[in-house]
């Protein structure tokens, strides 16, 4: 029995991109990382809220004449602006960890396929030293009952003459 091609060429793929060096991140997807994981912290959260909130204290307790007052405009247009700039980053680095993702899967997904494969070598390596006991064990049942039938065969002899 022979082992399907599409495993033949995942296999070889595999051993392709296993001899492939990862490909070093360049400047941009670093940046990318560095401030998806500072934004995304408890750190960064508890450091703006600090700030909002000394912002709008500040504004209040100064009234009128504060720099930027109620309703404060000026705060919503630098939250605006920082959102802007901070979602399309934090998106590529979530793009580029998906691809990391999918190449992770596929990699996952060749090595469940070589380990289908060898484990279908090993019930055929299995099946066929079965068959060859089988037929050992046969082939000794068959002398073992031709020697029987010689035994009898000459006692009957030995009875009649």
């Amino acid at each position: 029995m022979s082992h399907p091609t599409h495993i033949r060429r995942t296999i070889a793929r595999a051993k392709q991109r296993r001899g492939k060096a990862p490909v070093p991140l360049r400047l941009a997807d670093r940046l990318a990382d560095a401030v998806a994981a500072r934004v995304g912290s408890w750190r960064f959260i508890l450091i703006q809220s600090g700030l909002l909130a000394a912002w709008i204290l500040a504004n209040a307790l100064i009234g009128t004449e504060a720099w930027d007052p109620y309703p404060f405009i000026l705060l919503n247009l630098v939250l605006s602006f920082q959102a802007a700039y901070t979602a399309p980053i934090i998106m590529m680095s979530q793009n580029r960890q998906s691809e990391l993702d999918r190449d992770r899967s596929v990699a996952d997904y060749q090595v469940n396929l070589r380990a289908e494969a060898d484990i279908t070598l090993l019930h055929e390596k299995v099946d066929l030293l079965r068959e060859q006991q089988l037929a050992e064990i046969t082939d000794m049942l068959r002398r073992a009952l031709e020697r029987i039938d010689t035994l009898e065969a000459r006692r009957r002899e030995g009875e009649q003459g």
